[in-house]
């Protein structure tokens, strides 16, 4: 008996350690530290609304708006189902749209292979065949969450974007230029466009 209370004893002591005291530190100076971020880096227009998070990608269905690169995350940029594609480079899914079991080849419509993606963007922004499209313009990220683009991505859909809003090319190509951020510290990661913001900055 002396064993076992000495036992419960313990685990209360640690269930108040860990499962209170601890969370509660962290999450209080995660909002002393770092206000915006504890709070989901939510951005808010000047009417106080909500209109999006900076940290996590949301889809675009006007075409006089930069879109954002494809998305497995549930039905498009789910945060409470995060998730890529886990699709290797020789899948037929991947690549066509179709079924990976071998007897199978019919196009599965729930998911657009690289092809039908390529095709797409290439239709909606008035890209020709020549021009070759940019990774993250067809591919989806490992997250499905991923709120940028990069430049090139972003200066390809400036034709159309300046086409729908009857704006010059470009004063939408300064626009970019003015929303590009650079690799961190200068060493890591690629230049990248947040589309939340610039789609934000055009509204502006």
């Amino acid at each position: 008996m002396q064993l076992i209370l000495q036992a419960l004893k313990i685990n209360l002591v640690l269930m108040v350690l860990t499962g209170i005291l601890f969370p509660a530190l962290v999450t209080l100076g995660g909002k002393l530290l770092f206000p915006t971020q504890a709070a989901g880096s939510l951005y808010y227009d000047s009417s106080g609304q909500v209109r999006g998070s900076m940290i996590i990608g949301q889809s675009f269905s006007s075409p006089k708006y930069f879109q954002g690169r494809p998305s497995s995350a549930g039905s498009g940029y789910d945060a409470a189902n995060s998730s890529g594609s886990n699709l290797g480079p020789t899948s037929s899914k991947l690549i066509e749209g179709i079924g990976d079991d071998p007897v199978t080849t019919e196009v599965d419509e729930s998911f657009q292979g690289l092809k039908q993606l390529s095709k797409s963007y290439r239709e909606l922004n008035l890209v020709t065949e020549d021009v070759k499209l940019p990774a993250d313009a067809i591919t989806r990220s490992a997250s499905g969450l991923d709120p940028h683009i990069s430049p090139a991505n972003a200066y390809l859909q400036a034709v159309r974007v300046a086409k729908e809003r009857n704006i010059s090319i470009e004063k939408i190509q300064a626009v970019i230029e003015n929303n590009i951020e650079s690799r961190f510290i200068g060493i890591f990661g690629e230049p990248r466009v947040n589309v939340l913001r610039l789609n934000l900055a055009l509204e502006n």
